[in-house]
């Protein structure tokens, strides 16, 4: 159910709506009435994206058009309105919502009540001026603020340190999902703090961020770009080569559609046996075989990786045979050398020794000859010997 003050948001941007279904092109509607005060305005914009986040499509193809004309309502406000603070922290709300710096630019400056460091800040990440951005926000404490603001202020702290600072970041993205929880502020936290967690090898909270998306944004509209993060953080790092919690992974996997999920297995289980991981390289290739479809390119490449991970562990002759069974055509051209690498060395495993024989094998190592230590044990019973005297003579010379 759309929340009441989401309908009126809707009412105020229905004259754009409805222009642009009319055959003849019409004048764009009027701003909406300027009796509105600005953080109003905004909590609208903040109603308006939390449908997004809930997968809300007239949400957002609303959007862009309802920060236009809460621009429109800004610029023509009476400057007295804005040393409201409740005013100011909206201008700020309203660039890090996606508004328009020329349209704050264009506001009176001196007349808004609002921190200047919030405020310079704000404008600077929306201009991509980040060293700036960086420098004026890092010391801003998010919970010190009121939460409507601060869990934006926090979202951005995280973006913006996400690489430099990644654990200053990360606590930044945990503050805004506090602060705002169920808004798409704690929906693009979420989205941005699965790939830093993926990446400091935390599996117990990339396991909790994934859920807590799966329980809250699954229809966001913007899940797509979620899952691409989470698969980075899964494979490009060593969260996934744990054979003891492959379980968990699976029960994270099977949220995904089926083409996704064939594609991570795959990528798991070529990564997995690159580093070594057989038990992984198994686990992943036989969850592929049973997802892809008969005499397919998946279907030869998940052959490739569990037959490697049989023939190199404990099932020799079955793995090879599955080796050789292979349809090198239906492989991708990357994966023909890695076969080819990877038939080889399991035939290297029992290639004897060149050059051996059983009556070599059997003969006893040469002894070495003895080393003759005459001469540096002399050696060293001179300098022992000077030592001893050495001794003698400042013992009789101290005082």
């Amino acid at each position: 159910m759309i929340r009441p003050l989401f309908c009126a948001v809707l009412l105020m941007v229905m004259p754009l709506t409805a222009a642009r279904v009319l055959a003849d092109p019409a004048p764009a509607p009027a701003p909406a009435s300027t009796s509105s005060e600005p953080y109003e305005l905004v909590r609208g914009l903040q109603a308006v994206q939390d449908g997004i986040a809930s997968g809300d499509t007239a949400a957002h193809g609303s959007h862009i058009a309802l920060i236009r004309q809460i621009g429109e309502k800004f610029l023509a406000a009476d400057a007295n309105v804005w040393s409201n603070p409740q005013n100011g922290q909206a201008v700020v709300i309203y660039l890090l919502s996606g508004g328009a710096p020329q349209v704050v630019r264009k506001l009176p400056r001196d007349k808004i009540n609002v921190d200047g460091r919030l405020f310079d800040g704000a404008l600077a990440y929306v201009e991509g001026r980040q060293d700036e951005a960086r420098e004026l926000l890092k010391e801003v404490k998010p919970r010190t603020i009121p939460s409507g603001l601060g869990g934006q202020v926090a979202l951005v702290q995280g973006a913006l340190f996400a690489r430099a600072e990644a654990s200053f970041a990360i606590e930044r993205l945990d503050d805004a999902r506090l602060l705002l929880p169920g808004t798409l502020v704690e929906e693009a936290a979420l989205r941005r703090e699965i790939l830093l967690v993926g990446q400091a090898e935390e599996f117990d909270k990339f396991e909790f961020l994934t859920l807590a998306y799966i329980r809250h944004y699954r229809n966001s509209i913007y899940a797509g770009d979620f899952w691409q993060r989470f698969s980075t953080g899964l494979t490009q790092s060593s969260l996934a080569f744990d054979e003891n919690r492959f379980a968990r992974i699976v029960t994270l996997l099977e949220q995904i559609d089926r083409a996704s999920r064939l594609k991570l297995y795959l990528v798991i289980a070529r990564s997995a046996m690159v580093r070594g991981r057989m038990a992984v390289t198994r686990l992943a290739g036989e969850r592929a075989l049973t997802l892809s479809a008969d005499a397919s390119a998946e279907r030869e490449r998940a052959h490739l990786f569990r037959g490697a991970s049989r023939a190199l562990t404990d099932e020799y002759d079955g793995g090879l045979a599955e080796l050789k069974a292979l349809d090198r055509s239906k492989l991708p051209e990357r994966d023909v050398p890695f076969l080819n690498a990877t038939v080889q060395l399991v035939l290297d495993v029992r290639k004897p020794f060149a050059g051996g024989s059983a009556a070599a094998a059997e003969k006893p190592p040469l002894t070495p000859a003895r080393v003759d230590l005459a001469s540096s044990n002399a050696a060293l019973a001179r300098a022992q010997k000077q030592l001893g005297e050495l001794e003698l003579l400042t013992r009789d010379r101290r005082p």
